[in-house]
């Protein structure tokens, strides 16, 4: 019998009743993750090595599950998919590691990513490109594109993820399962590879809401080690899933979920935000209020930008010490700095070299003004918005992408113009650490495509039963890609 493609609490109670051993999870896990790696490529590296675990009171103890590999694992290769750290081998557990170790969870694989997390598309990764469960000629979105592809391909109920401007949420509606990203704090980010430490979430991705609280219950906790994070052991958000959402207020941006806001819009994109409107019509059933809400198309249209300037920036300053001189491969030259400028050359990839170039051009004393401060301005201007649509809403609710995944060969789609607000909004919620969870809401062409929900930060338990709430109400939960009944 199947196992991994079940609920944790079905998997829970399969392993009391003795129905099913942790060993037994650990060798159906693994077969289906070198299955999945033959056709996705969705790990770095495949533990076959891996010892059970007891099976305790803990949803989580016994059941396997995977590590994306910008996480430190002790004693286990952790690449954060990038040349410059192919041979590295940790001696110490990220503290969201620690956490699911101490429930008892196993980890069985880390999963590829875009080059430290820096790319949307899973094809940076220093293995190869990591293709999508559904159709392999698309992409799985980034930078979880691994864990979100053996998620949905049912290696494991559960994988972490890291998010920094979508990257756990996209990924996730491109895959057809959930996604997300608490508050931003939440989630201690030590071990964490830092990308931009302003916008970094911890996160996962499972196949229905239920699993996602059960797991950040697991991960959360203040930590010393990391001064961002806070207590949260008031908050118990599988408790918190009780599906009572009447008189619940939500809004969507006019701005962004109007299609004439898109002349010569692609079929996909009408047809996305045809399922979009029928998602609001299930939520006013549920007695849940939607309403438009208006903002400035120009400050919308600026947040793009913002992201690049402000993310990059981050991402030069914090991967300043790969210099292959503490660690990672040596490069060549006659003196030090030599061999640092072979290491990164030879080491990064093209698009990672491309944001260390502008980050470090914003932060120039001569162009911080005009870039770094500016972008800062304008993520204030973006972070209050949502904030004063938060005063009068539990939530912003819209859709996710402009369709479902890309093509990988980028010339076979076509794009509409003037959708980069609708690809890139997401990022808002990193820009103010908004609690923000991606649930799928249909199909476009036997692909699924996704519905987001964010939430003020510290209201996580609201935003998940909101998303709770509405995937009972649909008929895509917990989902394996090449298994949907038609």
């Amino acid at each position: 019998m199947t196992y991994m493609n079940k609920t944790l609490k079905e998997i829970h109670e399969a392993l009391k009743k003795g129905e099913v051993t942790s060993a037994e999870l650990i060798t159906e896990s693994l077969t289906k993750a070198k299955m999945v790696q033959e056709k996705c490529n969705a790990f770095v590296t495949i533990l076959d090595d891996v010892n059970e675990e007891t099976v305790t009171d803990n949803i989580l103890s016994g059941i396997p599950y995977g590590a994306k590999d910008n996480y430190s694992t002790k004693g286990v290769l952790s690449t954060g998919s990038s040349n410059t750290l192919k041979d590295y081998v940790p001696f110490f557990d990220a503290t969201a590691i620690k956490n699911l170790k101490k429930a008892g969870a196993v980890m069985i694989a880390k999963t590829a990513l875009d080059e430290f997390g820096m790319g949307g598309t899973g094809t940076t990764a220093h293995t190869g490109i990591i293709t999508n469960p559904w159709d392999k000629t698309r992409m799985c979105a980034g930078s979880s594109a691994g864990s979100a592809a053996s998620v949905a391909a049912g290696v494991y109920p559960y994988a972490l993820g890291s998010d920094t401007g979508d990257s756990i949420r996209k990924p996730a509606a491109y895959c057809g399962i959930v996604g997300y990203k608490p508050t931003y704090g939440m989630i201690s980010r030590y071990g964490l590879f830092p990308y931009a430490s302003s916008m970094d979430h911890c996160g996962v991705l499972t196949r229905c809401v239920e699993d996602a609280a059960i797991v950040v219950d697991n991960m959360k906790g203040q930590d010393e080690l990391d001064m961002t994070s806070w207590n949260s052991s008031n908050l118990n958000l599988e408790n918190s899933l009780n599906g009572s959402v009447k008189g619940k207020k939500l809004c969507y941006i006019k701005e962004i979920c109007d299609l004439n806001n898109y002349p010569n819009a692609s079929e996909e994109l009408k047809a996305h935000l045809a399922n979009f409107n029928k998602t609001i019509d299930i939520c006013r059933k549920l007695g849940i209020e939607v309403v438009e809400e208006s903002i400035d198309r120009t400050l919308l249209e600026a947040e793009p930008a913002v992201y690049v300037v402000l993310s990059y920036a981050e991402a030069t300053s914090n991967l300043s010490n790969l210099t292959g001189i503490i660690f990672g491969p040596r490069g060549k030259g006659e003196d030090i700095f030599a061999m640092i400028k072979d290491h990164r050359t030879q080491g990064f990839s093209p698009l990672i070299k491309r944001r260390f170039v502008i980050g470090s051009y914003v932060l120039q004393k001569e162009n911080q003004e005009k870039y770094f401060k500016n972008a800062q301005r304008v993520r204030r201007l973006l972070v209050d918005a949502w904030k004063n649509l938060f005063t009068k809403y539990d939530g912003v609710i819209l859709p996710v992408g402009s369709g479902p995944a890309k093509h990988l060969d980028k010339a076979l789609d076509i794009l509409s113009a003037n959708t980069d607000v609708l690809e890139e909004h997401l990022q808002i919620a990193n820009f103010g650490g908004f609690p923000s969870i991606t649930i799928p809401n249909g199909f476009i062409d036997n692909l699924p495509v996704g519905v987001n929900i964010t939430g003020n930060c510290y209201d996580d338990a609201n935003v998940l039963n909101i998303a709770y709430a509405l995937e009972q109400a649909m008929d895509y939960k917990n989902m394996i890609a090449g298994e949907r009944n038609e």
